[in-house]
């Protein structure tokens, strides 16, 4: 695949705990293409954002630890990377947004000197130098008066402000890739529009992959091109955003697609999964997925299954489906 960013392959990210041992990602592989959107979904506790900080080589040590697995990036292995040889990386060619900015930006610093800082350190410029370009950053997200707001502090911004101070920051080294860690998170929907509509505009213009990690299909069917679908840990289906909504394969993602309200139709009860996810401490044998699903035989409940190419694009991980079988 020659133009491949970045190669996920079999990750596993556990967490040790004095009651045992979580694995908050077992076994997941995807891929992303140069200028490609991936959309990596499912319910909290899934291990979407796990996967992003192990990604980031930013899992909290301890009780986590990566056990398993290869991350590939532009032909490197992340994991056989030193800290001081990621520190160049994160920031500069991979860069995140955090799910909540007003915790991720540090409060007692300008917004200006917490963009130039990464203007500074990773592409050597001058402090004068790095804020005028956090300037032109902020002018770049749409943020009114950049001039004067370069010298604000986070308390003095709207949400909707501050998250794009986050997508400045980020952006700044002009990063290969960039991870978006619910990004629309706790903004109303004026906002969030505003946000996805940004986003892709800088990645046309800067031709970033980006990973967009959310529970919300509705923003995956604005922005994504492939989505994967993730459930206690593990990737239960991988297809073309366009696909994935008009055929899904996989009980758990029909689940989550009907439970989107439409606008032409009148309920009187919105549809949810029925249970919640499993404690991962002490995950049911055979499909972690059987005891909420209303399709499940009693070999899903003996028999685990695994990530099976059922057609060209499409991945799926269940013993329903033809071909997708352990």
């Amino acid at each position: 695949m020659d133009n491949l960013l970045l190669n996920v392959e079999d990750l596993k990210t556990h967490f040790f705990l004095d009651d045992g041992v979580v694995p908050a990602v077992d076994g997941v592989s995807f891929h992303l293409r140069k200028g490609e959107t991936l959309a990596v979904v499912g319910e909290s506790g899934s291990g979407k954002s796990i996967t992003s900080l192990s990604i980031m080589r930013l899992v909290p040590a301890p009780p986590g630890r990566i056990v398993g697995g290869r991350i590939t990036f532009a032909g490197e292995d992340l994991l056989a990377k030193s800290e001081k040889e990621m520190r160049d990386v994160r920031g500069n060619r991979i860069s995140m947004i955090f799910q909540e900015p007003m915790t991720s930006l540090n409060p007692v610093y300008r917004v200006g000197d917490q963009i130039a800082e990464s203007l500074v350190l990773h592409k050597r410029m001058k402090k004068k130098e790095a804020l005028e370009q956090a300037v032109e950053m902020l002018r770049l997200t749409g943020i009114p008066s950049p001039e004067k707001r370069v010298r604000d502090f986070p308390h003095q911004m709207s949400g909707g402000m501050r998250q794009r101070v986050m997508i400045a920051m980020a952006l700044c080294c002009q990063p290969e890739l960039l991870i978006a860690d619910e990004p629309t998170t706790a903004l109303d929907v004026t906002i969030q529009a505003q946000i996805l509509e940004l986003m892709q505009e800088l990645q046309r213009q800067m031709n970033t992959s980006i990973i967009l990690i959310t529970h919300d299909l509705a923003v995956v069917a604005e922005v994504a091109d492939r989505a994967v679908v993730m459930y206690c840990g593990k990737v239960v289906e991988e297809a073309p955003v366009a696909e994935l909504f008009e055929n899904p394969l996989h009980p758990y993602t029909r689940g989550l697609l009907n439970s989107i309200p439409r606008l032409d139709e009148n309920v009187d009860r919105l549809f949810m999964i029925d249970g919640v996810v499993p404690n991962m401490l002490r995950l049911p044998p055979g499909c972690a997925f059987a005891p909420r699903c209303p399709e499940a035989r009693e070999h899903c409940r003996e028999t685990a299954p695994r990530l099976t190419r059922v057609a060209p694009g499409r991945l799926v991980s269940c013993l329903l489906v033809e071909g997708g079988a352990a």
